[in-house]
């Protein structure tokens, strides 16, 4: 009989552990002219030939919308404690801007009812990548006016469901919004600007700080704030003195560019010496990293793979 050369411990969780399950609203709604709701940049993006596999849209996905109560069940059927969606932007405010549609607001009411109901804890994340094509149109995550647009829409969605959700995250991925839809474009809005990406990254900073604020100055003091990071672990190739410069770029771009005016107020200095080529960062203004410092309550870390990093070849 073989026996383990090691002994294998428990993995054991604390008692208010919650495993759940998390969606995206473009992802599994559908519905995406129904109710007032008006095109995102997925919509657009997803509509362009070539941008996606076989030409998929999320026009239906697996109609949500519609079967919200079944998927509940089916939620509750696999014994879920925690259900973490997000809020599609253009179905709550169109165009970004101005008052709510009601009858988008009152899909997410539904939606939060039926998970209390089956006793699943709801966690909202507020934006998973889906800007209102009319922001864009405006400019974009690039324009520091999206930031301000955001933190109203952020008051408006926590005045509506900040009674009955306690968990809320502020932005899902920001690096991916910035860098994989301004940067090499295989993302919606599909841009490829590296300084674009850049001024993306520093005003969806400024978004969380400002929507953090603009939550917590409507829901109840018991309510939690976060922002969800797609933080890897950096690893040079060697020790070669040129991985390792490339491997501090990449960490820097990576997270740096994130941790930094989020927990400590400063975008590391190395990062801002390593992107002077493409940017001078003279859209960041005085009172700006004091703002994205906000107090919050938890990081949420969705980590996928380590990264390996080399120096380029010359």
């Amino acid at each position: 009989m073989l026996e383990s050369a090691t002994p294998v411990t428990p993995v054991t969780f604390p008692p208010a552990f919650l495993w759940g399950a998390a969606t995206s609203a473009y992802q599994i709604e559908g519905a995406v002219r129904e109710d007032g709701r008006t095109p995102s940049i997925w919509d657009t993006f997803s509509h362009t030939p070539g941008k996606t596999a076989g030409g998929d849209t999320g026009d239906i996905a697996v109609d949500h919308y519609h079967r919200y109560r079944d998927d509940v069940a089916l939620m509750k059927d696999l014994g879920l404690g925690a259900y973490r969606f997000s809020i599609s932007w253009p179905r709550v405010q169109p165009t970004g801007r101005g008052p709510a549609v009601q009858r988008g607001l009152d899909f997410y009411r539904r939606l939060v009812d039926e998970l209390l109901a089956a006793g699943i804890k709801p966690a909202v994340t507020l934006y998973h990548w889906d800007l209102p094509q009319e922001l864009e149109d405006a400019g974009g995550w690039p324009e520091r006016d999206t930031a301000y647009r955001f933190a109203e829409y952020a008051q408006i969605v926590g005045e509506a469901l900040g009674d009955r959700v306690e968990q809320w995250i502020t932005l899902n991925e920001p690096w991916c919004a910035a860098f994989l839809g301004y940067a090499s474009g295989v993302h919606a809005p599909g841009r490829t600007d590296p300084a674009a990406a850049l001024r993306a990254a520093h005003h969806l900073n400024l978004a969380h700080g400002l929507g953090t604020v603009a939550l917590r100055s409507v829901m109840p003091a018991r309510n939690s704030v976060a922002i969800s990071l797609n933080t890897s672990v950096v690893r040079p190739l060697s020790q070669n003195p040129a991985d390792l410069a490339a491997a501090r770029k990449i960490d820097d771009l990576s997270g740096g560019i994130f941790h930094g005016p989020i927990l400590h107020g400063a975008y590391p200095q190395s990062l801002l010496e390593a992107t002077a080529p493409v940017s001078d960062w003279s859209y960041v203004q005085d009172g700006d990293l004091g703002q994205i410092r906000q107090p919050i309550d938890a990081i949420c870390l969705n980590y996928y793979t380590p990264t390996v990093v080399s120096a380029a070849d010359a």
